[in-house]
């Protein structure tokens, strides 16, 4: 299984790319060109990122060291 700083980064990464083609998917609609191929892959992004997602929150909730030993603010005492 991946690392969670990567899935963190790869879901920071297609958040991107998301407002990307829903700008370009924009501008097809106003040229009047069929957008119906981009929201297709628009869906197919967010069905990764919600993948992603739970796949970090799953890590997150095995991961013993994220929590242990901070207080609110971060700090470690």
């Amino acid at each position: 299984m991946a690392d969670l700083n990567y899935i963190r980064k790869e879901i920071e990464r297609m958040r991107t790319q998301v407002g990307r083609q829903r700008k370009e998917i924009l501008q097809l609609q106003r040229a009047g060109i069929s957008t119906a191929s981009a929201e297709t892959l628009l869906s197919r992004m967010l069905g990764k990122i919600d993948t992603l997602c739970d796949q970090r929150d799953a890590l997150k909730k095995t991961d013993t060291n994220h929590n242990k030993g901070r207080v609110l603010g971060g700090r470690r005492w």
